[in-house]
């Protein structure tokens, strides 16, 4: 576990562009709070109150929802200050301020002792690291008997069409089949407990909808500035893509446990 510490962070990298387009989201990525329940209700055997580590958390949507579910601690993690400090807001209001512990932290480098938590968490962050290096790493952190639970962007057919093959090979090109994932979980060692996908909805409503109205927005605010509107446009070739393709790929939770 995380030690307790007082909350007083310094940035651990300047902010960057993707991280100045997403303050202010309901969520950081694909989602939605009853994806991130129905995750955890298919979880069996855990503690009455789970020692949790939520990676790559962001401002926390689920956060918040791990937290009201599990009556556990979650040690919130992720690499930039502000969305932390969001966190910390939220969860003060929400009254688990003792129960939700930000910290500044990279996915890659974990400063806790191997066997801390009972469940490791994850949404759509793990394809930072790549599907298998995360796994790999993360599970050393996690009890005996305990899950690790990730969405991750997953082919959802074996033949793709050129135009969504050709831009994930660009954009992600460790992307694979929900099957090739799955046998990557068993060659860990790990044991699938189970898979589902993301409805379009959890793409919409709180990711894609409001990102795309900042984009707007930001391209008035940064109209001089060549870098920022490259990759505005970037953005709206993402959307569109999804838009058209939805039904090739989509964001995929896998559980599994460490036996």
């Amino acid at each position: 576990m995380f030690r307790r510490r007082n909350h007083r962070y310094e940035y651990l990298m300047d902010p960057e562009c993707i991280f100045i387009l997403r303050s202010g989201l309901p969520r950081q990525g694909p989602g939605s709070d009853e994806c991130t329940e129905k995750a955890y209700r298919m979880l069996s055997g855990l503690p009455g109150h789970p020692d949790i580590l939520d990676i790559g958390c962001g401002t926390g949507a689920q956060t918040l929802v791990l937290a009201e579910l599990s009556g556990g601690i979650v040690d919130a993690v992720d690499i930039y200050l502000p969305y932390l400090k969001e966190l910390e807001r939220k969860a003060k209001e929400a009254g688990f301020s003792g129960r939700i512990l930000p910290h500044p932290a990279s996915m890659s480098s974990l400063p806790v002792p191997p066997g801390s938590y009972d469940l490791i968490w994850s949404e759509g962050a793990i394809y930072l690291m790549g599907f298998r290096e995360g796994l790999e790493y993360w599970s050393r952190f996690v009890r005996d008997g305990g899950y690790i639970v990730v969405t991750g962007v997953s082919w959802l057919t074996g033949a793709q069409s050129y135009e969504a093959r050709s831009y994930w090979d660009r954009e992600y090109p460790g992307m694979r089949t929900v099957p090739e994932n799955v046998g990557i979980i068993r060659s860990l060692g790990l044991y699938p407990v189970g898979t589902f996908v993301l409805p379009e909805s959890a793409w919409w409503e709180t990711y894609y909808t409001p990102l795309g109205a900042r984009v707007e927005q930001m391209r008035a605010e940064y109209r001089d500035d060549p870098d920022m509107c490259a990759m505005l446009d970037g953005v709206d070739t993402e959307i569109a893509m999804y838009r058209n393709h939805s039904g090739e790929y989509g964001s995929v939770f896998y559980l599994m446990q460490k036996r």
